[in-house]
């Protein structure tokens, strides 16, 4: 038997290279390897856009449209809507009830979210109640389906650390059933923003897997090159080019990088140059993935099943790992 895995991602709008580079690429080759699960979080959209729900059924769909243009297959893997699959908030509950409070406040995942929703305005210090679970119903996501594990970044590790220890506490209470999740080091080209930050839409530094060629070269005119050139033959320095140089060495050839890197140093490239030819490059990769996007956003019905036939697939998995928590926890059926 194949080893489960689950992941997810919360659905505040349509997706950027980041979130391709970093997660979905991997989650891709994963498929044809692991029993997977990816799940669409709209109760994690919750905690901190509570106040502002009326495009969150669309950014669900947007979400999951750009996983099936990346190629996530839904004949290979389970595809489905968080709030879809019901058995995660009871499971939630019943995690709940065994956390210590002093876990949850110290989960890296809290702290996290916990400062974005601070810099809302007129929320100050205050933390929803919501939010404040957070870090149990991550726990709920991953053990509804008694993953084995669970796809992160080194940067995230910690993260996953809460959900093994509510696991063994789980297991020391009622009995051993739950697997220990265990991470999965993604390894993946991480890239940064187009000012040199981290790539968000909050930022206004992305670039979307569902921009047009149009907007994704006039978005990479915008992107920070070498600060001490001022002329296109003044010579270069690829290494401290913030960002433009740091794009070419995820999306280009070795011959390419090699021969853009002599270039600029020997002042034969101007910044403009590059970074027109870099538009264009961005777009050839992103090209198919844009046209099987134009397909599912065509056929919105498609979409739609995807989303049911995989949520029904989840539910099904899902009842049958709480029927036999409820065994264990001696709760009344």
């Amino acid at each position: 038997m194949k080893k489960v895995i689950v992941s997810g991602m919360r659905t505040t709008g349509k997706l950027h290279l980041g979130h391709y580079l970093g997660v979905i690429k991997n989650w891709v080759k994963l498929q044809d390897d692991y029993d997977c699960y990816f799940f669409a979080a709209d109760w994690h959209a919750l905690t901190t856009k509570y106040d502002d729900t009326n495009e969150l059924r669309q950014n669900t769909i947007d979400v999951i449209t750009d996983w099936l243009a990346c190629g996530i297959d839904p004949e290979k893997s389970v595809i489905y809507v968080q709030s879809l699959v019901p058995e995660v908030a009871e499971l939630n509950v019943y995690l709940g009830m065994i956390t210590p409070q002093n876990w949850v406040e110290r989960d890296p995942t809290l702290k996290d979210m916990a400062k974005i929703l601070k810099t809302k305005e007129g929320q100050g210090s205050q933390i929803n109640y919501g939010l404040m679970g957070y870090p149990v119903l991550m726990s709920a996501d991953i053990m509804m389906m008694n993953a084995d594990l669970v796809p992160v970044g080194s940067d995230q590790v910690a993260h996953i650390e809460i959900t093994r220890d509510i696991t063994r506490r789980f297991n020391n209470l009622y009995g051993e059933f739950f697997h220990e999740a265990q991470p999965l080091l993604n390894e993946c080209a991480l890239i940064c923003g187009l000012d040199g930050n981290k790539m968000g839409k909050s930022f206004k530094n992305d670039i979307k897997i569902s921009d047009t060629e149009e907007e994704t070269a006039k978005k990479i005119m915008t992107a920070i090159t070498d600060r001490s050139r001022l002329r296109k033959d003044d010579l270069g320095h690829p290494d401290e080019c913030e960002v433009a140089f740091k794009y070419w060495q995820i999306f280009g050839s070795e011959s390419e990088i090699a021969q853009i890197r002599e270039e600029c140093e020997k002042g034969l490239r101007g910044c403009a140059q590059c970074k027109r030819e870099l538009g264009a490059k961005i777009n050839s990769v992103l090209s198919p993935i844009r046209e099987r996007r134009r397909y599912y956003e065509q056929n919105p019905q498609l979409v739609e099943e995807i989303i049911r036939t995989g949520s029904q697939k989840a539910r099904q998995r899902a009842s049958e790992v709480l029927d036999k928590v409820k065994d264990l926890v001696k709760i009344y059926k």
